[in-house]
């Protein structure tokens, strides 16, 4: 939700979310949990819970540990079901799969780049671009296991990088240029399959001194969990 989006408390009051921060700052209990694991590892926030007029209803709020920038989401919880923070940040961690899945379409496979206006050709153009983002997806997802080569993870802060960092597996926009590769301009041997292994061995590279980076940092929030 917007930071201007307006709620009713507990209290009867009724303010925009960022009022409803600056109100409660000092009665917060903040809580640093993981919203899931992303492409870099987990992805630690600051949570906090708030109440309002409605007993199924609540603004959850996010917090990014290094800049401070806020998030709001307001939950419905159905009848029956158990209130609880765990369970509502896990919701709220799946956003970022989704936002990938639309990144994907938009800029890889040009979802919103139709220029059309009516209705059956905006949706032929939806069609055929899922359809291909389907195909790279299942091709990427089946030959996981035999394009991934990558190094093991690294376990401590300061272990030593590796000699061979290996490859990333396919993502499902290296698949869509390699496929593309085959019907553009031609192209001297052995090139495109050369980029691309270029690339995958700098992305493990790069992934691998991520994952020590943020060991230490990861240590420390799961010893010292609350943030006051």
């Amino acid at each position: 939700m917007p930071s201007n989006f307006r709620i009713n408390l507990a209290s009867g009051v009724t303010l925009t979310c960022a009022e409803t921060i600056g109100l409660l700052s000092g009665e917060l209990r903040w809580e640093v949990r993981s919203a899931g694991n992303g492409s870099k590892g987990q992805r630690w926030y600051a949570w906090a819970w708030i109440g309002t007029a409605s007993p199924r209803h609540h603004l959850l709020v996010r917090r990014h540990l290094r800049t401070g920038e806020l998030a709001f989401h307001y939950c419905f919880i159905p009848e029956g079901q158990p209130p609880g923070m765990g369970r509502l940040i896990r919701a709220a961690g799946l956003r970022w799969p989704v936002e990938e899945d639309f990144e994907f379409g938009k800029d890889d496979f040009g979802l919103d780049q139709s220029q059309v206006r009516l209705y059956t050709a905006i949706t032929r153009h939806t069609v055929l671009v899922m359809a291909a983002l389907a195909i790279c997806a299942v091709t990427a997802a089946q030959l996981k296991d035999r394009t991934d080569t990558r190094a093991p993870a690294p376990v401590r802060p300061g272990q030593a990088p590796p000699a061979d960092p290996g490859m990333i597996p396919l993502t499902v926009p290296q698949v869509r240029r390699l496929t593309a590769a085959t019907t553009a301009r031609p192209w001297p041997p052995g090139h495109v399959e050369h980029w691309s292994g270029w690339m995958r061995i700098h992305q493990a590279r790069s992934r691998w001194f991520h994952q020590r980076a943020r060991l230490e940092r990861d240590q420390e929030i799961t010893m010292n969990p609350l943030v006051i």
